[in-house]
This record gives structure tokens, sequence and C-alpha cells, in this order.
């Protein structure tokens, strides 16, 4: 169970991130994980992703662009 993420989480997931061609500056990233964990569009057009608190990070890093192209095939609200 990961509680804070650090700069090497944050580095996998720019690698996810920086693959879809999405930027960084797009990219909102809590430190603290949440139960449940999500991928949404929040204000301003940006991308949160809050990792899961609950799931194994390297299982849940496997899911990340799966979710994230989810997102970007919707139209923004």
């Amino acid at each position: 169970m990961l509680k804070a993420i650090t700069l090497k989480e944050i580095e996998l997931i720019f690698a996810i991130t920086d693959g879809l061609g999405i930027s960084r500056e797009a990219l909102v990233i809590p430190l603290r994980t949440a139960s449940p964990g999500c991928v949404r569009r929040i204000a301003g057009g940006k991308i949160e992703i809050v990792v899961e608190q609950n799931a194994d990070f390297a299982q849940w890093l496997n899911g990340l662009q799966d979710q994230l192209r989810l997102l970007l095939a919707k139209a923004p609200d």
C-alpha cells in the first residue's frame, strides 16, 4: 500500500503520459494517494491523476495508459 508518491513514481507516470503526447503542464498529480484513485479532467482542462492507495503501484501503472486513452477519447466537459 502506497500512501505517498515520490519522484520515482511520478517519472514512471510521465513515461506513460509523454508517450501519449500529453503535456506535463496539463497534469495534476497529487503527492498523496487515495482510495479510490482516479483519472479525470478537472477545471481548466487539466488531467488529474490520483494514484490508487490500495493497489500495487506497478499493477495500477499497467492500467494507467488505458484509463488515459479512454479519457482522451471523451469530449471535454
